[in-house]
């Protein structure tokens, strides 16, 4: 199940550089060329992106035995 969300986020990283790319200028050759709500999306997609990677590579503490 790792490796599902981190393909996910990486997914969602790259398609939100593109946004911001094209949102920006940067990327011409699409509808969302110059249009900066789309630079806005791309940074909430990458940020989403980020945070699924985050939470499914961080290690979980081992839990301690309860107390006699």
């Amino acid at each position: 199940m790792k490796w599902i969300f981190t393909i996910i986020g990486v997914f969602l990283i790259v398609i939100g550089i593109i946004w911001i790319l094209q949102g920006v200028n940067i990327l011409p050759g699409s509808f969302m060329t110059g249009h900066i709500q789309w630079a806005v999306f791309g940074a909430i997609s990458a940020a989403i992106g980020i945070v699924l990677i985050t939470r499914a590579n961080r290690r979980r503490m081992p839990s301690r035995p309860a107390p006699r």
